[in-house]
């Protein structure tokens, strides 16, 4: 049996798919309309955070979807 090493990054495939679901979960965050104070919005914003992070490290820039808002990260 022949051992390989796996990949160290995403496939420019794997890439497009894990752009696709991020835009896509980034919709579902910023789509509900709640009030800031509640703590599902608090709950949101941190997972938004965590998506804009994990978009930046794995592409290397900021993801498109943002600008299209016209919202960012810290």
């Amino acid at each position: 049996m022949v051992r390989r090493s796996k990949p160290k990054q995403l496939s420019e495939g794997e890439l497009q798919q894990f752009m696709r679901a991020a835009a896509a979960l980034h919709d579902s965050i910023v789509g509900p309309l709640i009030s800031p104070q509640c703590e599902h919005y608090r709950s949101m914003q941190t997972l938004h955070e965590a998506l804009l992070k994990a978009v930046r490290e794995i592409s290397g820039k900021d993801a498109a979807f943002v600008r299209w808002f016209g919202a960012g990260s810290r």
